[in-house]
């Protein structure tokens, strides 16, 4: 069977020679075009195409929800299980416990939160206090008194109200790690959330001001 001619085979060259020149001019063409000339894509378009399938993605409130509140059980188990074998007042233990709080949450838990959070500075959304160094590791000590108090607070009131509707000691709760995880970290995200909206508030009545 005889071979096609090429329409742009120049004289003395054979097909297969034509057939590879017209495909080296297409790639010429391709790579020098004008890049002026391509169409823009916003990120999130480029993100639907390049990022993963099939893998679960969470948004960074419920990734840092999570974290804070795995973060707070683990404290009640090591804290109020481990050194309630070595005493028994119950100030000391919170004491200790609020200590232990301050510290890790400075070394570890705000740490973590900035490294969930990929956005710079978007980690101080969901921290209460957002200094660093000395500074930092006292105020986070102190805001871990705070806490603490207002969780202990939370079991009390809950606790008295079963015993006045039940009337029976054994419907109250006890301390727990995944009910104090869950109880510490829905207050810390109050107090945070009250922060923002007083800063909120306060930048407002500066620019109106």
């Amino acid at each position: 069977m005889s071979r096609k001619k090429w329409k742009n085979e120049a004289p003395g060259r054979t097909p297969e020679e034509g057939y590879y020149r017209l495909h080296s001019q297409a790639i010429d063409d391709l790579v020098g075009a004008n890049r002026e000339n391509t169409p823009k894509f916003s990120q999130e378009e480029l993100k639907k195409y390049t990022s993963s399938r099939g893998k679960l993605h969470l948004p960074a409130w419920l990734k840092v929800s999570l974290v804070k509140a795995w973060f707070y059980g683990a404290i009640c188990y090591f804290a109020f299980f481990g050194l309630g074998m070595y005493t028994a007042d119950q100030l000391d233990l919170y004491f200790a416990a609020a200590m232990i709080m301050g510290m890790l949450n400075d070394l570890i838990l705000n740490r973590l939160l900035r490294f969930l959070v990929k956005t710079q500075g978007g980690e101080k959304e969901y921290l209460f206090i957002t200094a660093r160094g000395v500074k930092g590791f006292i105020l986070n000590i102190l805001y871990a008194f705070l806490l603490l108090f207002i969780v202990i607070t939370f079991y009390s009131a809950i606790n008295a109200f079963l015993l006045f509707v039940t009337e029976d000691a054994n419907s109250m709760i006890g301390v727990e790690p995944v009910l104090f995880g869950i109880v510490t970290m829905l207050s810390d995200t109050l107090i945070v959330s009250m922060k923002r909206l007083m800063i909120r508030i306060i930048d407002d009545a500066k620019r109106m001001g």
